[in-house]
């Protein structure tokens, strides 16, 4: 007879991890319902889900959205080349091997500690080709190659805010270069009423001459009834409005996309940020994670 296995532990099975991170303090809690998933938190704040068996499956409702914008930024499993601002727990970047493998990939996190925690407790599949560069966003992005990315996604908070130097149109200068013609940019943005840093962060887009642009996001936050996120998918060439629409309004918690004139419209008299005037994104009220 042949040794026997030890059976494999689930998450529900583990405690949480806990552990100082350069960000705060850094938590890992199983999900009961799901055998080997994840949810990371950073000083209480919910950071990323992670399912360890199931890395196409996305938990929160903006990770749900950028995925749609993966999805639909070329045809069906063709390999991209990504730029992941931000790291958490590398969901994106796992579903992005998930859904298109041989895609190659670049994450740029700056907090190591963070890194190392998730890459020890949550292994990358050693057969994604992602590489993990622990720096500031803005400093990563600018050693990406001109032209290389078929998409840039920028989701980066630094206790729960976008730090001010990622909200500017020199900025997204620095991502149009590093985006091939025809790629694409996907930014979660965080806001509340009356949602002033949101419709800067699209007249900022705008002044990027991005020709396209589209906005997804709960219509209680459109309306500025809470504060909640959004996401902002910008490129050179038409979007497909309709299918991100389709995707948006189908899931567990319907999202509206504002494009053309309506999103003109809800920008209002928005000016472009600048590094010269750039501030983080506001802070969420305590309600938001209790």
């Amino acid at each position: 007879m042949g040794k026997s296995r030890k059976p494999r532990r689930s998450a529900a099975d583990l405690a949480s991890v806990v552990e100082s991170v350069d960000g705060g303090l850094a938590e890992l809690i199983p999900d009961r319902d799901r055998a080997r998933a994840w949810t990371l938190l950073i000083d209480g704040a919910p950071q990323s889900h992670v399912d360890l068996d199931d890395p196409a499956h996305l938990s929160f409702e903006y990770q749900r959205r950028l995925g749609h914008v993966i999805d639909l930024v070329a045809p069906p499993g063709k390999p991209v080349q990504a730029v992941h601002l931000g790291g958490g727990a590398f969901t994106l970047a796992r579903y992005v091997a998930a859904t298109r493998p041989r895609s190659t990939q670049q994450v740029v996190e700056r907090d190591a500690a963070l890194v190392q925690l998730v890459r020890r407790e949550l292994p990358l599949d050693r057969a994604a080709r992602v590489r993990v560069r622990s720096a500031d966003a803005r400093e990563g992005l600018a050693k990406v190659p001109d032209g290389w990315a078929d998409l840039v996604i920028a989701d980066v908070f630094s206790g729960a805010r976008t730090p001010a130097h990622l909200t500017s149109t020199e900025f997204l200068d620095e991502v149009r270069r590093a985006l091939r013609p025809g790629g694409w940019y996907a930014a979660n943005l965080a806001d509340g009423p009356p949602l002033a840093h949101l419709r800067g962060q699209i007249a900022t887009a705008a002044a990027a001459r991005f020709a396209e642009l589209a906005l997804v996001a709960d219509p209680t936050v459109l309306r500025g009834k809470r504060f909640g996120n959004a996401v902002l998918v910008a490129a050179d060439l038409p979007l497909p409005v309709a299918e991100l629409t389709r995707r948006a309004a189908s899931d567990p918690h319907p999202a509206r996309v504002e494009h053309g004139r309506s999103l003109r419209d809800f920008t209002g008299g928005a000016v472009p940020v600048t590094d010269a005037a750039a501030v983080a994104s506001p802070a969420p009220p305590a309600s938001v994670f209790t």
